[in-house]
């Protein structure tokens, strides 16, 4: 295992108990961790670069969610996430991590809700910045099992050296049960939207609450990251920041001096 300078940061806030396991499983894979959270929620502040500036620099103060290991120096930083991964890479906690990760997430963050999502927002800001990352997300508002999510991360985080420095960030989705339910880990498409979200509850559940917006159906595909994990099935995904496409559609030019 390559020991690596860790940096977590969420969009939940400093106080968000999912802090906790997604630290615990980065020492546990031996790396040196800082958490760097928002002073308050910032769910569904995408890549936002916004923040509370103090003397020309990041307004820090002391911040420790409950629980989290002696080991770990821990800031409440005034600035959402991507702000944060952004100032991150510039060294301005102390060093330049060689990977970030974001979350644990209250609440799932697939399909198109991953444009929308804090957590994601920061992981690909890092990325941007040739930074491996990683965004964790548990499947319900109030997780109680973050066992689950230790285990799970115990399994994806030895991979995060070999990813590749492209622009590209390892999603991961995780179900809110006991270990003993959880079917394994599965490589997944992102979902999309339901197409008429007003159908029936049995048919389609709509959950809104902040950067998670789920639309979870049996008319999914059943490679899609929304119905692997309403089926109990960790889901990892590898999402892309903007990239530029010149080819599939006649793009108009023209030359002002012709």
């Amino acid at each position: 295992m390559v020991r690596m300078r860790v940096l977590i940061t969420n969009d939940d806030g400093i106080d968000s108990p999912g802090l906790v396991p997604l630290a615990h499983a980065a020492l546990a894979a031996g790396h040196e961790v800082l958490v760097a959270a928002p002073n308050k929620e910032y769910s569904g502040a995408a890549a936002s670069l916004q923040g509370e500036p103090e003397d020309g620099g990041f307004r820090i103060r002391e911040g420790r969610p409950d629980g989290l290991d002696d080991a770990v120096r821990s800031v409440a930083v005034h600035a959402s996430p991507a702000m944060i991964a952004y100032g991150a890479a510039m060294g301005a906690f102390g060093f330049v991590p060689e990977l970030l990760l974001s979350g644990i997430n209250l609440g799932p963050n697939v399909g198109p809700a991953v444009v929308h999502s804090g957590t994601v927002g920061a992981a690909l800001t890092a990325a941007a910045m040739s930074i491996p990352a990683l965004a964790a997300s548990m499947s319900t508002l109030d997780p109680t099992h973050w066992e689950t999510a230790e285990s799970v991360l115990a399994r994806v985080l030895p991979t995060m050296p070999e990813l590749p420095r492209d622009g590209r960030v390892l999603n991961v989705n995780i179900p809110d049960v006991p270990v003993s339910e959880v079917r394994g880990l599965r490589r997944a498409v992102l979902g999309r939207y339901a197409a008429e979200p007003h159908h029936a509850a049995d048919q389609v559940r709509m959950l809104l609450g902040g950067d998670a917006i789920v639309a979870l159906s049996s008319q999914f595909a059943d490679d899609s990251d929304g119905f692997l994990l309403s089926e109990n099935w960790a889901t990892i995904s590898l999402v892309r920041g903007p990239v530029h496409d010149l080819d599939g559609y006649d793009l108009p030019e023209f030359d002002a001096h012709n």
